[in-house]
């Protein structure tokens, strides 16, 4: 078998030390062009591939981030993995992720697991505050998404409360004034996304009414349809927890008989690539789940370099509405008409 070359034969070929071969591998020091230019001549004629295990016994460094999500299934996590592991690649580094399944069963033992494999982390799950701590504990870097973390500790969000806040007033302005909810309780962004909506409509003297889903997925969005539409003062506008929840109303109600926009507005959240595809489209608000990604992994490689300002407090990312076909303008019950009808004489 053809003897793999070594460092060694790197810095051989080149005519330089095996510690700047090494500093030039590892990207510790940079050195004239010409230098770089001739052990990166060597490194391809030898077809030269450092070893990982050795480059991290020596720098002390894995090359790989980690991220934690909830669901790998749902769209918008999967646009934070995107966004994250385009700016890991930037960095020259790795991507890892665990998919903790909507469960908080197995979540501290996925995530001590990914810390020793990786220079930091980044945790966007329903990890109650109490186990933050232990997260923190690993000793890597990391970034919360999603939700805030203690003082000094980077964290990233979308503004839940100014994203339903800005549904309310689209849905008021179209003329509805008997809107729902239909929540999730357990995840973190339902409550801010409650309040905003409450706020909005009370400024309004207009009520909310609140109903109740499982879980945030298409399934669970249709299991909870015919108990808010079947109802004898059923609303006319429909907010829910996210596009995949709206996505499975959408399919019931309409089996239901109920025309959207027609009869009802229907609004989601998060912008995933699939509302544009639903008849009728779907009226949501983007949270920019590719941006949150990104941001989240730059404030980590921020850490990991030891750039991480004391005061870097909380960062929220503005929502955008994203105006499609599943609400319109509500039409007023027809009056009669003050007019009195002439009748013809026997």
């Amino acid at each position: 078998m053809k003897k793999k070359p070594t460092i060694r034969d790197v810095a051989a070929k080149a005519g330089v030390s095996i510690a700047t071969v090494s500093k030039f591998i590892n990207s510790t020091q940079r050195f004239t062009a010409a230098v770089e230019r001739k052990i990166q001549a060597a490194i391809e004629e030898l077809e030269y591939h450092s070893n990982p295990l050795a480059r991290s016994m020596i720098t002390g460094k894995t090359g790989s981030v980690g991220v934690a999500i909830l669901d790998i299934c749902n769209p918008h996590f999967t646009n934070i993995v995107k966004g994250s592991n385009r700016v890991a690649l930037e960095h020259g580094y790795n991507l890892l992720f665990v998919d903790t399944e909507e469960s908080q069963a197995h979540e501290d033992e996925l995530l001590e697991a990914l810390s020793r494999r990786v220079d930091g982390l980044i945790v966007s799950t329903r990890m109650p505050e109490e186990h933050m701590e232990k997260v923190l504990g690993f000793g890597k870097p990391v970034v919360f998404s999603g939700r805030p973390a203690p003082a000094g500790i980077p964290s990233i969000s979308i503004d839940a409360y100014a994203a339903a806040h800005m549904i309310g007033e689209l849905l008021v302005k179209q003329g509805h004034r008997n809107i729902a909810y239909l929540g999730f309780a357990p995840a973190r962004p339902d409550k801010e996304r409650m309040r905003g909506l409450s706020d909005c409509l009370e400024a309004h003297g207009l009520p909310l009414m609140r109903f109740e889903v499982r879980g945030p997925t298409i399934v669970d969005g249709e299991q909870a349809c015919s108990s808010v539409i079947l109802r004898k003062d059923k609303p006319d506008a429909v907010v829910c927890y996210n596009d995949m929840v709206a996505i499975g109303f959408m399919a019931v109600a309409k089996s239901l008989g109920v025309s959207i926009p027609e009869d009802m507005s229907v609004v989601g959240i998060d912008n995933i690539p699939f509302g544009r595809f639903t008849s009728p489209a779907l009226t949501t608000v983007d949270t920019q789940s590719e941006r949150l990604g990104e941001e989240a992994m730059r404030l980590l490689f921020r850490q990991i370099a030891g750039d991480n300002p004391p005061d870097i407090g909380h960062i929220f990312l503005e929502p955008r509405l994203m105006m499609r076909d599943s609400t319109a303008v509500r039409a007023l019950p027809q009056r009669e008409s003050a007019t009195p009808r002439l009748r013809k004489r026997a």
